[in-house]
């Protein structure tokens, strides 16, 4: 039996003597999610893109649920954040451009309310996992080693640069942080849900307190006066 045989026996012996110590667990095992990707808010000209999203995919639903065109009253939420404030424009500003009609003042409308609601969390965050571009050149690897062989060193080289792709992602991204932020908007009228959206994102740890409500802020109108 050559060497590489007898490697891949006693691998398999070892994985069926694992498999069956372990069919009996005394608690579940831990398991990774499928790949997923989430986007970072690092600006407020991010904040901008997710207001253009949530008033899209608003207007959307409203137009399913025969709302289409009624009036909106988009209201700020109590102690508001410095993101409050702006996302409250930002959603105006789409809402208007849009043709909306959105009223300063509420009563016949429908309501548009929001909430970031900012999680910390406390473990340790992975800084890269493969993804498309590794799985990608997996794919593309094992299709070419199946019509050559010997090409070992080329996969691994393939997937070494596919690697490299996704970390570099990761490192342009900020990578993961310990903060996120879960934005809910909902459209309500008369105590009922018409519309509603909720989304997740994450924020650099540094800018937590931008999120926060309660916190001494307040928007500034600046002045300029000649001299």
């Amino acid at each position: 039996m050559s060497i590489s045989k007898a490697i891949g026996a006693a691998v398999l012996v070892g994985t069926a003597a694992m498999l069956t110590g372990c069919a009996n667990a005394p608690i579940p095992v831990a398991e990774n999610f499928q790949y997923t990707s989430q986007q970072k808010v690092r600006s407020a000209g991010h904040w901008e893109l997710v207001s253009r999203d949530v008033v899209a995919q608003t207007l959307g639903t409203l137009n399913q649920a025969g709302a289409a065109g009624a009036p909106l009253y988009v209201a700020l939420p109590p102690n508001p954040s410095a993101f409050d404030y702006a996302f409250r424009d930002f959603l105006i500003t789409q809402f208007v451009q849009s043709g909306t009609p959105v009223m300063q003042a509420p009563g016949q409308t429908l309501d548009v309310t929001y909430e970031a609601q900012v999680v910390r969390h406390n473990s340790d965050r992975p800084h890269f996992i493969p993804g498309m571009f590794t799985m990608l050149a997996a794919g593309v690897g094992a299709a070419y080693g199946l019509r050559h062989e010997h090409v070992d060193a080329k996969i691994l080289a393939g997937l070494g640069l596919a690697v490299a792709a996704d970390y570099a992602n990761s490192i342009n991204s900020g990578g993961p942080t310990n903060t996120e932020m879960i934005l809910t908007t909902t459209v309500s009228r008369n105590g009922q849900y018409v519309a509603r959206k909720t989304d997740v994102y994450y924020l650099e740890n540094a800018d937590t307190p931008l999120f926060m409500r309660g916190a001494a802020y307040r928007p500034m109108n600046l002045k300029v006066v000649s001299q």
